[in-house]
């Protein structure tokens, strides 16, 4: 048996954040995150991290090569190393003996994949379409499951709660649909385990996923944090006069269920310190600990809580895409996230729109590298912000990770609006991801399309396919000068390319919005 030592470098201790205040080390201790059941990414050097005596030495051994390792703790009884994953496939196991010994059993190789945002990324297996039957069918016992347990913090955590499962009928109900059926759709076109992380928390906005340093640095981002200072300086108050308004509604229930009436609404709590809106707040809990664990990208779906700051977004959102891969430290890591689905009443004009402006603001993301969007304009309800159908969701999801990271031939965007021309009172409209053409759904005429000219009233168009192109004009619009497509909350709108995905709302224009001046 051959041994290898290997010194802790200072790189790789600085991602792991402090313990926290009170903690006795002794026995050898792994983050949640490396347990029983976890895939490690393939064709990577995987990080093994943990705690243990100051001094300690740590020896590790491991099932699928006749060799050991031995790290030493540092002085603030940390320890961590990587070492190249196994070939696809598994099971393996890791032993790590100290005072103590550690015995990790079934680990896999494949692929993994973090799975994050608000409540369409929370929503459960059981919760969604065809619920029984999803159930019924889950059983793939090689995509294996981890959910991270809802935390807020003021300081970035070095370990969460959470535990690998493999995934079956008994362990899927609870677990995200969205990133359920993107693994399955994974794991079925790859023939590789796959491991998803599952760390969302419903309602929350994009800057409780940022690092606080991140926010700080950056001017536009100021208002939120001051918003948060004057939400904590204000608390004390606030909660007194809560807890006045609060008894006098129990009073006010009492009496009006004594004189048959219809009690009044519950008074709302004020914002309290700790709250999951926190600026970073769910970054230091439920991201940090993840880091440095390896991973083969991310999918998202949020911007909900967002939408009435959507031109704020266009940088957050950036931002916190480019905060996640900087501290990973694996590069620009595959980012692919859900634009927003159609959502409300449907308006019989055309209009302004602060979701058609966050999804503006998603699409402007596709800017970054090795970033992708699934576009769900066809797919939402318009009396549910949650929309059951979340298969169609993670199928799209799934398209961009085939298409873009795993490189399978396959169309895995619907149209993506390019450039314009005004050509003889028209204009027409180029478009990326065409695929194999562009279609109007159902074979009927193109709807969606609004023209304005130089006074900026937009007015219904008409639109029809030229090849790869689409010219829209108006007979009340002699001198156009921008289009805009399914602009609006839940827009009426049907242009495809004929490989069954839709075209991503869009304007040519750059005119100021509604949310230009929200902070």
């Amino acid at each position: 048996m051959s041994y290898k030592r290997i010194k802790l470098i200072g790189g790789l201790i600085l991602v792991l954040a402090l313990l926290p205040a009170g903690v006795v080390l002794a026995d050898i201790r792994l983050p949640a995150v490396i347990g029983d059941n976890m895939v490690l990414q393939r064709d990577e050097k995987v990080s093994i991290w943990g705690w243990a005596d100051p001094g300690e030495e740590v020896m590790v051994g491991v099932s699928w090569i006749s060799m050991k390792w031995a790290v030493t703790a540092d002085k603030e009884g940390k320890w961590a190393f990587k070492m190249n994953s196994p070939k696809v496939g598994g099971p393996y196991q890791m032993t790590l003996t100290g005072k103590n010994e550690i015995t990790i059993k079934n680990i896999m190789a494949g692929e993994v994949w973090v799975c994050s945002g608000q409540s369409n990324m929370q929503w459960s297996v059981k919760a969604s379409a065809n619920a029984e039957q999803e159930i019924a069918d889950a059983d793939y016992p090689d995509i294996r499951l981890f959910t991270v347990t809802r935390k807020v913090a003021q300081e970035p955590q070095s370990d969460c709660e959470g535990s690998w499962t493999s995934c079956s009928s008994e362990t899927v109900p609870g677990f995200s649909a969205v990133a359920y059926f993107f693994g399955r759709e994974l794991h079925k076109e790859l023939g590789v385990p796959i491991g998803l992380i599952h760390t969302s928390w419903g309602g929350t906005p994009a800057e409780a996923w940022t690092r606080h340093e991140v926010l700080e640095a950056e001017a536009d981002f100021e208002p939120i944090l001051t918003r948060q200072k004057n939400i904590i300086a204000n608390y004390p108050q606030a909660k007194k006069e809560f807890e006045l308004k609060f008894q006098e509604w129990k009073q006010a229930v009492e009496t009006a269920k004594a004189e048959g009436n219809k009690p009044p609404g519950r008074p709302r709590e004020p914002r309290r310190p700790g709250h999951p809106h926190s600026p970073a707040g769910l970054y230091n809990a439920m991201i940090a600990p993840l880091i440095p664990y390896g991973i083969q990208g991310a999918i998202w779906y949020q911007g909900e809580s967002n939408a009435g700051r959507a031109y704020q977004y266009r940088k957050l959102f950036a931002a916190m895409i480019t905060n996640w891969r900087k501290d990973w430290g694996q590069g620009d890591f595959p980012f692919l996230f859900v634009q927003l689905a159609n959502f409300k009443d449907i308006k019989p004009e055309p209009g302004e729109s602060d979701w058609a402006e966050l999804r503006e603001a998603q699409t402007m993301a596709l800017s970054l590298p090795n970033a992708g969007m699934a576009t769900i304009i066809d797919i939402g309800e318009a009396k549910d912000i949650h929309p059951k159908n979340k298969q169609d969701v993670g199928k799209r999801l799934a398209l961009w990770a085939l298409g873009q990271t795993y490189k399978k031939k396959l169309v895995y965007s619907g149209p993506i609006y390019k450039s314009m021309k005004v050509e003889r009172g028209k204009i027409r409209l180029s478009f990326n991801h065409v695929g194999g053409g562009l279609v109007g759904r159902d074979d009927e005429p193109l709807k969606g399309f609004a023209i304005a000219g130089a006074n900026r009233k937009f007015v219904w168009a008409d639109a029809e396919i030229d090849g790869e192109t689409v010219v829209v004009g108006s007979d009340g619009v002699s001198r156009p000068v921008a289009v805009r497509y399914a602009w609006a909350d839940n827009p009426v709108c049907n242009l495809y390319n004929k490989d069954g995905l839709p075209a991503s709302p869009f304007r040519t224009d750059d005119w100021p919005g509604v949310t230009v001046d929200a902070k």
